[in-house]
């Protein structure tokens, strides 16, 4: 005995897809925002810590290096609950995929972290510690996974809305891809305040993937 579905539950069907979609681009919406307002407010109040010389990542470090570390986790799963939405919502299947390996990136920087030193956390001796310790390499290994996917993600996405006729948020997309490429050299080229440089592109080129996933969530 065979059974034919209704066309009113297809129908129903048919439109929770979208807004299950856009239920969970709510998630990658405020991951951003989330990860970079508890990142600056340690900046700002944690006893030691000075941005121009410390990168984000070594709040993970010392007594409240929990916070941080939960910050990153927090903001990786929600970052992954996003891209299923992507993957819901958009016909692209890169887009979907490089947003999964940023929020995996995000979650295994959490787990992995940088070693104390240059006297961050209070207390600990002055300068870098004398040879980089094995969690410490994998953090920048996967950190770096992160900026790459992150990037690639925005250059996608500015192709998807050029595509569409939708030049502004192409133009908006692939700035912030080159926001984070610009932070990453300045960082290395010895710019003064090469963590601020690393901060400020990376954490735009975030408020981006943010404000497009908005974009996205309204017109799904």
């Amino acid at each position: 005995m065979t059974t034919t579905a209704s066309p009113t539950s297809a129908a129903t069907r048919t439109q929770a897809a979208p807004y299950r979609g856009r239920t969970l681009l709510t998630a990658l919406i405020v991951a951003s925002p989330l990860w970079a307002s508890v990142s600056l407010a340690q900046a700002a109040t944690r006893d030691g810590f000075d941005l121009t010389r410390h990168p984000l990542s070594m709040l993970a470090t010392g007594s409240l290096g929990w916070l941080q570390i939960t910050n990153f986790i927090l903001a990786g799963i929600l970052t992954l609950i996003g891209a299923a939405g992507l993957k819901r919502t958009l016909a692209s299947k890169w887009i979907p995929r490089l947003a999964g390996v940023y929020g995996i990136g995000m979650i295994l920087s959490g787990v992995f972290t940088m070693d104390a030193g240059d006297g961050f956390p209070a207390g600990t001796p002055q300068g870098p510690p004398a040879t980089l310790s094995w969690h410490a390499g994998l953090h920048l290994l996967f950190g770096c996974l992160s900026f790459v996917a992150l990037t690639a993600a925005l250059f996608v996405l500015g192709r998807h809305f050029s595509r569409r006729g939708e030049r502004t948020w192409a133009v908006i997309a692939r700035i912030g891809a080159v926001a984070v490429i610009v932070a990453n050299v300045g960082s290395m080229a010895g710019a003064p305040g090469p963590s601020v440089w690393l901060a400020a592109g990376v954490i735009s080129a975030m408020l981006v993937l943010s404000a497009i996933t908005a974009k996205l969530r309204h017109d799904a």
